[in-house]
């Protein structure tokens, strides 16, 4: 039995309020992107990166725009060591590109870690300690000055390495495990970093208020950015930072309620990959804004590529259920979905508008590299009409009239349910052949004449029935009608010609040409028949055979 009254609120809230970041609407602009793939998400893998996997990753961050990447904790293993000096030795950095290093508050980790940053053109040194009240009581068992005092010897020791060092280096400070410590005392340590630095407009300081551990709902978070934005010293020369985990689940809802309250730059990975449930999901905060109409300034173009690399190089798997990125994100498979968005795209395609709003698609799928013929209409036993008739339309140029598409649909129903599967539109299209093209039994013709008189058709037709010759003589107001009536003669047939439409396949003086039939029987109940050809009349009576012969095995 699962006992909730073990746990309780962990989390403080700003000993004043703070909820300006509520009269916000939307994030109006990107903030500044910072990758922890490299770091952050790989720690997290079952089997790290190798160097060269870690080298083809950053190539692909830079590719995406990353402009700040953390690359590491070099003082952690040889290997974190050695892909900072590859990457600096090798002249792998762009110019407008600056790397992170991690280091704990501790002198010989920072020590290690300049050691390894040595010759960057430019780079950030982010150094962090625990700060919660659990780990002050619980790890370290130190008092709120002791823990101060950490960060402020950590602090200095930045500083006085980057002077001897002469690089052009920036410094960042995180407060871990922010959302378990008290707020005034979360910006006290903050500000206390912030005099030894002593930031300024040419050489800004980042305070990092990371989500280490999910404690809250989002808008506590906010709440808490909120205030140390207001109340951090130097304030216009410090980049407010966040790094958000998602043991909630709320990893995207607290960066997008941190933005805004007031935070200028994101820390996350591509498809949230990080310890325990993972980090913010750059990707989804990204297009979030893009699909808002402001550029992230971040490029998610190619997303097929993305993925496979990604899952190529930390073996992880992304979910097709993924925001943005999922192999089915923009699958419809429900026919009152694929009905809408079928007449959304050809809305789209006629009006021109100016602004995307097909239902049920977010985002234009191709705006991240996906197609709508692969992607976005999907048939199984769940798809309806409009699913089924935009398959055929787009990809063979079968445009049915409306009841007959759900006709087809329920066909493809049928399939689909009994082989307990999606199918594809080569399938589809099968099953379209199969069930409506040039059904020639058991009723057949081998030969029509006809004749005109005025406004009246008159037409000879030699017909077949279970291998029984027949000829018929009939007329009617058009060649089609003419026909069908023969049929009924011969054979006492009892229905309607209720549909009949046609359409070109081709564009040429030879191109084929496919006509549709729909008869209705005394009972009501429609079946439906079609043929291509070169002669359109000799399409339209193949039809009108295969309706009847639809209508016999109904």
């Amino acid at each position: 039995m699962m006992n909730y009254k073990k746990y309780k609120r962990q989390y403080y809230m700003p000993p004043v309020e703070c909820n300006d970041w509520t009269k916000k609407e939307f994030i109006d602009k990107a903030p500044i992107w910072c990758s922890v793939d490299l770091r952050d998400g790989n720690q997290s893998l079952v089997i790290p990166m190798s160097l060269e996997q870690k080298l083809a990753f950053f190539k692909l961050l830079v590719r995406i725009g990353f402009k700040e990447i953390e690359v590491g904790f070099p003082a952690a293993s040889e290997t974190e060591y050695e892909f900072c000096r590859a990457l600096i030795e090798q002249n792998l950095i762009p110019d407008d590109v600056t790397i992170q290093v991690l280091t704990q508050a501790r002198e010989h980790i920072i020590k290690k870690t300049f050691e390894a940053i040595k010759g960057a053109k430019k780079a950030i040194v982010h150094v962090y300690n625990s700060t919660s009240y659990a780990q002050r009581e619980q790890v370290f068992r130190m008092s709120k000055e002791e823990i101060k005092k950490i960060a402020v010897e950590g602090a200095a020791l930045l500083k006085k390495l980057a002077e001897e060092s002469g690089q052009d280096l920036y410094f960042e400070y995180s407060p871990e495990s922010f959302t378990g410590t008290e707020m005034d005392y979360a910006v006290e340590v903050c500000n206390a970093v912030l005099d030894v630095w002593q930031p300024t407009p040419e050489r800004k300081a980042i305070i990092n208020v990371p989500v280490t551990v999910q404690l809250s709902l989002p808008h506590v978070y906010a709440s808490q950015i909120e205030y140390v934005s207001k109340n951090l010293k130097y304030r216009e020369n410090v980049i407010l930072s966040q790094h958000a985990h998602n043991d909630r689940g709320c990893g995207v809802a607290d960066t997008e309620l941190g933005l805004l309250a007031g935070a200028d730059r994101v820390e996350g990975t591509l498809f949230g990959n990080g310890e325990r449930t993972g980090n913010v999901d750059i990707i989804t905060v990204a297009m979030n804004m893009y699909a808002q109409g402001v550029d992230p300034e971040l490029d998610f173009s190619d997303m097929t590529d993305i993925v496979e690399e990604y899952e190529q190089y930390t073996g992880m798997k992304v979910d097709e259920r993924s925001p943005y990125s999922g192999a089915l994100v923009f699958a419809a498979f429900s026919g009152s979905h694929q009905d809408a968005i079928a007449k959304g795209m050809k809305w789209i395609d006629e009006k021109e508008p100016e602004y995307w709003t097909v239902p049920y698609l977010p985002i234009d799928p191709t705006d991240v590299g996906r197609s709508y013929d692969a992607d976005v209409i999907r048939i199984n036993s769940q798809s309806g009409k409009g699913g089924v008739g935009y398959i055929l339309e787009t990809k063979f140029g079968l445009n049915l009239p409306k009841k007959m598409r759900e006709a087809m649909s329920y066909a493809a129903k049928d399939v689909s349910d009994h082989k307990h599967a999606e199918l594809q539109p080569n399938e589809i299209f099968d099953i379209f052949v199969e069930k409506f093209e040039n059904i020639t039994d058991p009723y057949s013709i081998n030969e029509v004449h006809f004749q005109q008189h005025g406004d009246r058709i008159t037409t000879q037709v030699t017909s077949t029935f279970e291998g029984t010759r027949v000829v018929t003589e009939a007329e009617g107001n058009g060649r089609l009608n003419a026909v069908s009536n023969a049929l009924k003669k011969a054979y006492g047939l009892k229905y309607d010609l209720v549909s009949y439409s046609e359409h070109a396949l081709e564009q040429s003086s030879s191109s084929r040409a496919i006509a549709y039939v729909g008869i209705r029987s005394a009972s009501g109940k429609l079946s439906w028949g079609a043929s291509l050809h070169t002669d359109i009349i000799h399409a339209s009576i193949d039809a009108l055979v295969a309706a009847i012969n639809n209508r016999m095995a109904d």
